[in-house]
């Protein structure tokens, strides 16, 4: 699309922008639920494997692409109008068409959020690579969040690839310069991975998975090791506060692991658009 279009028709350019992040948001939905499903039969192959067992008895293709979408209920097929990005959850109001079992909300969410990323992502930084990168990892952070929040584990084939595009990305200043990213990446992981052994040989118990420290990580790639103090308080706050409120309403107990990813990358997207904001206001309070 012409840069210029913002300029002589700015609603028609932010429709077709909120268009790009819908699909890509029925394209995470899709992503999220899929995605551990098949990285659970790898891993059990592997497993299988290596301890010398039958392999698993063949089932039926199953990826990212196949089998087309369906009601997991009734298996029927969703016809296209039902899989119009947002209206199709809207017009068949959250059920299936054949047997009316509930849609997951989790479908509809992530395609709102996509969408307002991608409005947001054009809005701060303009159609330009800043704009189509943020863009980019807004949608990775998404797909992480809900994978994480469904099955606590942030998949490598997500993580590491970000992390690496990231330095790429870098190596032309887009967010940080090259050399920041690259100790923001190191100091990061190694940050996390030093509270992860301190707080085990403390308490004898894991406090967070290795996930974490490559999604920490991926932040300092993309924007930097002087950001990583924002993110990571702001990270901690919010789980404290959210995982503090579960416990007194007494829909979380304290032996009950809560999944720190999420936390980390709603910290992650607001330093990326706000985070030298904040670390400005932060330093002129701080010196009165």
């Amino acid at each position: 699309m012409n840069p210029t279009a913002f300029a002589s028709d700015p609603v028609a350019a932010y429709l077709f922008v909120a268009t790009m992040g819908a699909v890509t948001g029925s394209f995470l939905s899709m992503l999220v639920y899929r995605l551990p499903i098949i990285l659970k039969r790898q891993w059990d192959r592997d497993c299988r494997e290596a301890l010398a067992l039958p392999p698993p008895e063949k089932a039926e293709t199953f990826n990212i692409a196949w089998p087309a979408s369906h009601c997991p209920k009734c298996q029927a097929p969703l016809k296209i109008r039902d899989n119009i990005p947002l209206f199709g959850f809207l017009l068949l109001r959250g059920r299936c068409r054949h047997c009316a079992a509930p849609i997951p909300r989790q479908y509809f969410l992530i395609e709102a959020l996509t969408t307002l990323a991608a409005i947001v992502s054009v809005a701060h930084f303009g159609l330009t690579p800043r704009g189509a990168a943020a863009f980019l990892l807004s949608a990775a952070l998404i797909a992480l969040t809900f994978i994480d929040m469904r099955e606590q584990i942030l998949p490598d084939v997500i993580t590491l690839p970000f992390l690496w595009l990231g330095l790429l990305l870098n190596r032309g200043d887009l967010y940080a310069s090259l050399g920041s990213a690259v100790l923001g990446a190191a100091l990061a992981y190694l940050f996390l991975w030093l509270v992860f052994h301190a707080f085990r040989l403390a308490t004898g118990k894991e406090g967070m998975g290795h996930g974490d420290f490559k999604l920490f990580a991926l932040a300092g790639a993309w924007l930097g090791w002087q950001l990583l103090p924002l993110i990571l308080l702001f990270a901690s706050l919010a789980g404290a506060l959210y995982g503090g409120a579960l416990i007194l309403t007494r829909r979380l107990t304290r032996a009950t692991p809560m999944p720190f990813g999420p936390f980390l990358c709603a910290a992650t997207w607001l330093a990326l658009f706000y985070g030298w904001p904040l670390m400005a206001l932060y330093l002129r309070s701080a010196h009165g």
